[in-house]
């Protein structure tokens, strides 16, 4: 599924770089951008449809920092296409507020963007876009009494900026929003909803060419 995912958006960027090869031969620049971050995940966990369970006993992600790096390309000098990715990334996942166990996750996004350029080398940028996030290990949760979906679907938004340290090098700060929920099961019957919905806070370096 996940080779699926990254070759159906690499080939959405390869037929999208081919429309815009004639505005590079008119106005040329580095189309290409890698960055690695530093990523705070702080995890929202709204509960719904029969959680929390019974009391106050919420089922919680617990908030982390993960290693994230980015592919973006570059229509124009205005437009862009970023692809985040990262590997799988270690989750504790907390009820009633004590460890109850660890599920993996691996949440590739895709954004379309728009970077403001008239700003000498401050350029910030808004974007928008899905993320799909694939959960592994999703039995390991009280023992195996409670399970959570394999994946989640949703929407996704960013603001941020880069700094031009130099031609090549950027410094980057970047925030999103991710829309991320699954559903929790006990014993095999859903007992409700975890309305994940992470703000991430990142911090990195690029290098454009």
């Amino acid at each position: 599924m996940l080779k699926k995912l990254l070759c159906s958006s690499l080939l959405a960027l390869g037929l999208m770089s081919g429309a815009a090869v004639h505005a590079q031969a008119t106005d040329s620049f580095d189309p290409y951008m890698v960055r690695v971050r530093g990523v705070y995940v702080g995890f929202q966990n709204g509960q719904s449809g029969g959680l929390p369970l019974a009391g106050n006993t919420k089922v919680e992600a617990v908030s982390t920092w993960i290693p994230e790096f980015d592919l973006t390309y570059f229509f124009t000098k205005n437009i862009a296409a970023e692809l985040v990715l990262t590997w799988p990334q270690n989750i504790d996942i907390n009820v009633g507020g004590a460890k109850a166990g660890t599920i993996q996750a691996l949440p590739p996004s895709l954004l379309l963007q728009y970077h403001f350029t008239d700003l000498g080398a401050f350029k910030p940028y808004v974007g928008l876009g899905v993320n799909y996030t694939f959960f592994y290990q999703t039995n390991n949760i009280l023992g195996g009494a409670a399970s959570i979906n394999n994946s989640s679907f949703g929407v996704a938004g960013q603001v941020g900026f880069d700094y031009a340290l130099t031609k090549n090098w950027q410094l980057n700060v970047d925030l999103k929003w991710i829309q991320m929920a699954t559903d929790v099961s006990v014993l095999g019957n859903k007992v409700g909803t975890v309305n994940l919905n992470p703000l991430t806070v990142g911090v990195g370096v690029g290098y454009r060419f």
